[in-house]
């Protein structure tokens, strides 16, 4: 009876505290985006080994104290404790972002269009451009082509301006085409009438799909003899471009941008599409806009190209563009004139400084949170290695017991324990024992964009034999600090429009570091395919360096009464040297290869015949040479391996 009654008490007692646990209010915990597995447990006022099992029970297979929880599984365990996990730092980080458009946009003033001209290297794309600004961009341009992503204002006759952004056409600019496509309202195609549509054609078309702006094709070169625009037209159909002439919404103009024909065709083609788009922008606000290029000027520091799209952009206003912050110290239009503020559609220069500190802090807490499984897994291997030698030294003492006890004849030897390596050092013991070598690369440019296609261009090229990594990249001139850095990693340098002076020049010798300066893109990838294959094995080729036929076969009788065989043979090509291999070919085939046992003329040796020279030829250890017979002298050269 009284059992009965204690009972009844405990389970009253249980459905108390029950009933209190469930009215209290779960608490809020703020989650990091990585914790440990003890400090989790001191968070939620847990003990280790209780919170261990919990672990266990939910099915987690690590349950070490120092193990790394996610915040999703951290969060997925406080639950289990009642509290209200919240993932995030206690205070929400400060950012900016563009102001919402307003719903009436025609209370706002026109704004110039933003046109980028687009097409495949060497169609005359830069050349267009200087007829409609009446200058010369592409005589200054390395090896005629644009390697640099450029705005500037046109103002037409009717006062009216279009901005124009131009960009390279070469296959190596990818990612500077498609940053054109997205900041740009309109795009001028440019397509060849002697060409047509090419690869890089193709891609702008995909670009300016993807980005949703019109296009406008304009088919130049039309001045030169065997231009087919509608050859062009004809080939646009398959990539989904129909013209107007072909019962297509898609304007087009056959043009010249060397002679400038029908330029104020296409100029009024521009401002009637970008009439029917009714472009306008607010001016009265914090001026917002993209970063085109940015490089570093002798003078100046850090300057960028900036196209301003919304509001005005004024000397003195702070901006922030990725992770820089800045305070605008000058403006500089397209012409090189200094102005005071940048109305929308205007494209202007200014100064960049500092980093942004919440977005790096953002971005650095994106970076641990991908190095969590390496930090895991480094952990993992040191506990087991732990483990493992407690297990062998407990293993030793107790055989030590045995031996004292007379149980075992022979003292035992401690073993060793081998230690596993971690992620990096057998991604290091791979790459030592892998075939394919590796060609380290530190990369210098004078502008961000044709940093960005250099280390583009170089990831692209094959990596089957000889694998390119670009180690460090950067903007601006070659300093001592690269030419440092890139020996203690025995990289070679790649500078692209930037040098290094003599004193660097010199260091750099004697550091023992290459470094090669470049102005046109293919021909920096040229050179880094003949480094790459510098680094294999070379090929050996065999050339044929002279040929003689044998004209006669001359019997000599020699002591002992042997017969020798001599070749009576006269040089048709080149030259026959003693000192090469010869291979014997008759009707075709090679029936012979080996060397000259004697050379001579007349009875004279001599080391090596010319071209028209009769002479007499013996062979080592072969005699069943013919009238007819084609005697060649070969070479073998060590030619580099083709990638």
């Amino acid at each position: 009876m009284r059992d009965n009654v204690k009972r009844q008490v405990e389970n009253q007692a249980r459905r108390r505290r029950q009933l209190r646990k469930q009215q209290k209010p779960a608490k809020d915990v703020f989650i990091p985006d990585a914790i440990s597995v003890s400090n989790l447990a001191g968070l939620l006022g847990a003990r280790i080994g209780h919170f261990e099992n919990k672990m266990r029970s939910l099915g987690m297979e690590t349950i070490r104290h120092d193990h790394i929880l996610t915040s999703e599984e951290a969060s997925l365990l406080a639950l289990e404790y009642n509290v209200n996990p919240i993932v995030g730092t206690t205070e929400k980080l400060f950012d900016l972002t563009p102001k919402p458009e307003p719903e009436d946009m025609s209370i706002y003033p026109l704004r110039p269009p933003v046109v980028t001209i687009m097409g495949h290297v060497d169609h005359g794309k830069t050349t267009l451009l200087d007829s409609l600004r009446k200058t010369s961009v592409a005589a200054g341009e390395a090896g005629g082509i644009t390697q640099h992503i450029g705005a500037f204002s046109v103002t037409l006759p009717s006062k009216q301006q279009i901005t124009f952004l131009d960009t390279p056409g070469h296959a190596a600019f990818s990612a500077m085409r498609a940053r054109g496509a997205h900041t740009t309202d309109i795009v001028v195609l440019v397509v060849a009438a002697e060409d047509g549509v090419m690869p890089q054609t193709i891609e702008a078309i995909k670009h300016a799909e993807e980005a949703g702006v019109p296009i406008v094709v304009a088919i130049n070169k039309c001045d030169k003899y065997g231009a087919d625009p509608d050859k062009a037209k004809q080939a646009l159909l398959k990539y989904g471009i129909t013209v107007e002439d072909l019962g297509g919404e898609t304007q087009c103009v056959e043009v010249s941008g060397l002679t400038g024909m029908n330029l104020d065709k296409l100029e009024e083609t521009i401002l009637t599409l970008a009439e029917v788009l009714d472009l306008r922008a607010e001016v009265d606000m914090k001026g917002e806009g993209h970063v085109i290029e940015s490089q570093i000027e002798k003078g100046r520091g850090s300057v960028a190209t900036v196209l301003v799209k919304r509001g005005t952009l004024r000397v003195g206003d702070n901006i922030v563009a990725g992770d820089t912050w800045c305070k605008v110290k000058a403006l500089v239009n397209d012409q090189g004139k200094a102005v005071k503020e940048a109305p929308p559609g205007t494209p202007v220069k200014e100064q960049a400084k500092l980093v942004v500190e919440n977005r790096t802090f953002k971005r650095e807490r994106r970076e641990q949170l991908k190095t969590l499984v390496a930090i895991n897994e480094k952990r993992r291997i040191v506990a087991e290695e732990e483990d493992e030698e407690k297990t062998a030294l407990r293993d030793y003492k107790h055989k030590v017991w045995l031996f004292h006890q007379g149980i075992l004849e022979h003292h035992p030897e401690q073993r060793q324990v081998k230690k596993q390596l971690s992620v990096a050092a057998m991604a290091a013991k791979e790459e030592e024992e892998s075939e394919v070598k590796h060609l380290r690369m530190v990369v210098k440019g004078d502008v961000s964009g044709t940093v960005e296609a250099v280390c583009d261009a170089l990831s692209g090229l094959p990596a089957n034999q000889v694998k390119v990594g670009v180690i460090q990249s950067g903007v601006g001139n070659i300093t001592e600090s690269d030419i440092q850095f890139a020996s203690s990693c025995s990289a070679m340098i790649l500078g692209f429009n930037v040098k290094a002076d003599k004193k660097l020049q010199q260091t750099a010798r004697q550091m023992g570091v290459n470094i090669k300066s470049y102005g046109v893109i293919y021909k920096l990838l040229d050179d880094v395919k003949v480094e790459m294959a510098m680094l294999l094995p070379k090929d050996t080729e065999i050339q044929v360096i002279g040929e003689a036929k044998v004209a006669q076969v001359f019997p000599i009788k020699l002591k002992g009464g042997q017969t020798q065989n001599v070749a009576g043979c006269r040089v048709t090509n080149g030259g026959v040297s003693r000192k090469e291999e010869i291979r014997i070919v008759r009707e075709g085939e090679v029936i012979w290869e080996g060397r000259l046992s004697s050379l001579k003329r007349v009875k004279e040796d001599i080391q090596e015949a010319k071209k028209g020279t009769e002479c007499g030829m013996e062979f080592e250890g072969f005699q069943e040479f013919k009238e007819g017979d084609m005697i060649q002298s070969l070479k073998k050269v060590e030619v580099l391996r083709k990638l």
